[in-house]
């Protein structure tokens, strides 16, 4: 897997891990806006394009796997890791098998349950179509579902600029993807179990993992909870500015915290 450097520095690192069906490139807004000096990478999972061949079974474990293998090939032992939606999947993922290498965690429109039934129906049905027509098309409505209606009504380029990204992708990397997702537990109890600093995101208007399963979330960990203002599941997008200064937060107690 890659991991792509944003910016170099000093300090503990911030490891960023995508959502569905995106790539590193949903970062880049907020790592342009993260202050700091401190090093800035992100990831791109199992499934993404250059990614999507010889896979493993699907599994968030795998891609968990991955980011840590990555990490340890660009020589990085402990990072602050942020996740958003299925990259928080994967995150927590990450706490629970290799611990050590997770200072700080950072959840962003994401949640620690499994699904529920018509869910996981739901995913295979998209990963099945997703394969066997060898085609992004189950996938293309998310351009408009992931932002929050402002966004959709007043930032139309916003959506445009997911459309495009979502284009990118790999038909067979969707299928995986969904398919590891689709089999995922719940790990609030990872989230419960975790003794470093952690703040969770999510925008007002998210309707795929709503403010009210963010406070449930965060009082998991006992976490700081950021409410992005007029942004949907993609507020990294949409509000890039409001969710570096919480990433930054967060690098800045992990700091303290090590210290």
């Amino acid at each position: 897997m890659t991991l792509h450097v944003f910016r170099e520095g000093e300090g503990v690192p911030l490891v960023l891990l995508h959502g569905f069906p995106l790539d590193h490139r949903m970062w880049l807004a907020v790592a342009a806006g993260l202050p700091g000096d401190h090093p800035v990478l992100a990831m791109d999972l199992p499934g993404t394009p250059g990614h999507a061949d010889d896979l493993p079974e699907p599994s968030i474990e795998a891609s968990a796997d991955a980011v840590a293998t990555a990490m340890a090939e660009a020589g990085i032992g402990r990072a602050v890791v942020a996740g958003m939606s299925m990259g928080g999947y994967v995150a927590l993922a990450l706490t629970e098998r290799h611990p050590d290498l997770v200072a700080a965690l950072a959840l962003v429109d994401t949640k620690s349950t499994a699904d529920a039934p018509e869910a996981r129906a739901n995913r295979l049905r998209i990963a099945d179509e997703a394969e066997r027509d060898d085609t992004v098309a189950p996938v293309r409505p998310m351009s408009g579902t992931l932002v929050g209606a402002t966004t959709r009504a007043t930032r139309p380029a916003v959506g445009a600029q997911i459309a495009e990204w979502i284009e990118d992708q790999v038909p067979a990397g969707i299928a995986w993807s969904q398919r590891a997702m689709a089999a995922r537990p719940d790990r609030g109890d990872v989230l419960a179990r975790f003794t470093g600093p952690v703040t969770v995101v999510v925008g007002d208007e998210d309707e795929l993992t709503p403010p009210a399963g963010a406070e449930q979330l965060a009082a998991l960990a006992h976490a700081r909870l950021v409410v992005v203002p007029h942004a949907g599941h993609m507020a990294a997008t949409e509000q890039p500015d409001d969710v570096a200064a919480a990433l930054a937060d967060l690098v800045q107690r992990a700091e303290s915290h090590r210290g």
